[in-house]
């Protein structure tokens, strides 16, 4: 896919990217979607390039669909990066040469891209990335474990991570990311994963409860060693509202 938009650099907007973070949620586990290529010895997020006849917000689902084999993700933008270093001349020159071509020819390619973040969250049991270059691997990645990524994409995840964050307090999260029955306690865990940090039981139950978008269910969760907890489901209506409408509250 890369050689052949270095192939066809008229065809992309020049200096301007795309770079997406992609977090799933798994055994308790927060994840993120990373890339890894043949000509590299470091992770990325997945990213790509602004075709000429497509809007930004186009071109970030078209480059997620080309980096990743993934359809139907939406897509929120959440901040633009172009610090004044933002290039690596010497990667970009081993790339040009990986693909055989001219140095003289890949310039545009070496120079500084200003790139637009995008984030969104998925189901990870329901998301399976596949790679559409045999040349790259795509896989999820624990969020605590992430190696060292190219170019600035460190920052990238932590502003995208920080952003997630602070939308909490203004959006319920977890429809896309639990299983149709959950617990109080396994969304707790997920709000936890995402914070970062630890969460009192009842002010939880209490804050979660007010929202009004669950439904408690006539069933307890099977196959556990203690007391069965109730089960529950998202109110699919209220919970559209809701993400519409937004919530003010703190975690």
């Amino acid at each position: 896919m890369l050689k052949s938009v270095l192939e066809n650099k008229e065809l992309y907007q020049p200096g301007l990217s795309i770079d997406c973070v992609i977090f799933g949620f798994h055994d308790n586990q927060l994840k993120v979607l990373l890339i890894k290529t043949k000509y590299s010895n470091k992770w990325a997020l997945p990213g790509g390039f602004v075709s000429l006849n497509e809007g930004i917000d186009e071109a970030a689902v078209t480059v997620l669909h080309r980096r990743t084999g993934l359809n139907g993700i939406f897509l929120r933008q959440f901040s633009t990066f172009g610090a004044a270093n933002r290039c690596d001349v010497e990667v970009s020159n081993n790339i040009l040469r990986f693909y055989n071509i001219p140095i003289e020819d890949g310039k545009w390619f070496a120079s500084r891209f200003v790139t637009v973040g995008y984030y969104a969250l998925v189901d990870f049991l329901q998301t399976i990335p596949q790679p559409l270059a045999a040349d790259e691997i795509v896989e999820w990645i624990d969020h605590d474990a992430v190696p060292e990524l190219v170019l600035d994409h460190k920052e990238i995840l932590d502003k995208a991570l920080a952003t997630l964050r602070n939308e909490l307090n203004l959006t319920p999260v977890g429809y896309n990311l639990l299983p149709e029955k959950f617990t109080i306690p396994e969304l707790q865990k997920l709000y936890e994963t995402i914070l970062g940090k630890k969460l009192d039981r009842r002010n939880f139950l209490r804050k979660i409860t007010a929202i009004g978008i669950l439904i408690k269910l006539d069933e307890k969760k099977s196959n556990v060693a203690h007391k069965a907890p109730n089960l529950y489901r998202f109110d699919k209506e209220k919970y559209e509202a809701v993400v519409k409408n937004g919530i003010n509250q703190g975690w």
